[in-house]
């Protein structure tokens, strides 16, 4: 007979092994009043609300839900909580939630140590990658600030920059562009997405364009968060660990497919795309 070890069965072990959790922020975590009001989430009556960003000047502008605030609670206690979001290194400082892990930022270009300080070795990955990429992101630049100085235009134009080191010379980089809707008109975003293209030579060769409600963002093909998140998990995390995120973009998706498990909230994005 061939001797086989046979697989051992489950047994519970008071020595409790914490997953990793890659959390979207915005929408999936919180959400502003108006989309409250819009997707009817429950719970969610006013003052129950827990308020989780602020505006510029400081004023209350994204809030939580009883079940987002009790689902986050136990993210906290439950979890490693690593952070992966849109929003860069000033936008970050207005949410108003305690984090004491990993951060990726800025769609991925930014990675933060547990400490807050710069991932060394990221930096000047993408120092290598944006620099030769300064002149054609100047150019569109240039192309839609003029036009946001239009009396008719309703685009607000947003170029989020941020300094990169590649070891020897810290350098101011363009990263990416984001144009909003004054009027928050989809349609417009969805318009320009498809003629942008054209607008300078090998355009889909070094970007692509990511819409999502009144958000459009151009971005190059290096800055994406499934190469920060496959950054850390193949040099910086322990493999041995599980991971799970949660996510309500479609360019969330890539990120998310690199984990155990992942999910979405009943409404955005990625929910409706998958909807059946």
């Amino acid at each position: 007979m061939t001797n086989t070890m046979m697989p051992a069965f489950f047994q519970t072990n008071s020595n409790i092994i914490k997953p990793y959790a890659f959390m979207d922020l915005d929408d999936t975590l919180f959400q502003t009043q108006r989309k409250i009001d819009a997707w009817k989430l429950p719970n969610a009556e006013s003052e129950n609300l827990v308020c989780a960003t602020v505006d510029k000047q400081g004023d209350p502008l994204s809030f939580m839900s009883q079940r987002q605030e009790a689902l986050f609670n136990w993210l906290l206690s439950s979890t490693e909580l690593i952070v992966v979001t849109a929003r860069d290194r000033r936008e970050i400082k207005r949410v108003k939630l305690p984090f004491d892990s990993w951060q990726v930022l800025t769609h991925g270009a930014i990675i933060l140590d547990k400490d807050g300080t710069l991932q060394a070795h990221w930096q000047q990955r993408m120092h290598s990658e944006l620099a030769p990429l300064q002149d054609k992101l100047q150019q569109l630049s240039q192309l839609f600030a003029n036009h946001s100085r239009n009396d008719n235009s309703q685009l607000v134009f947003t170029p989020h920059i941020d300094h990169f080191n590649n070891g020897t010379v810290n350098k101011e980089l363009t990263i990416y562009l984001a144009i909003k809707h004054a009027q928050k008109n989809h349609q417009v975003l969805i318009a320009l997405a498809e003629k942008l293209p054209t607008l300078i030579r090998d355009f889909d060769q070094d970007f692509y364009v990511h819409v999502n409600a009144n958000n459009l963002a151009i971005l190059p093909h290096a800055v994406h968060k499934r190469h920060a998140v496959q950054f850390l998990l193949e040099n910086h995390l322990d493999s041995q660990r599980p991971s799970f995120g949660f996510a309500d973009s479609l360019a969330d998706l890539p990120f998310l497919q690199l984990l155990d498990w992942y999910g979405m909230p009943n409404r955005g994005q990625l929910h409706d795309h998958l909807s059946v």
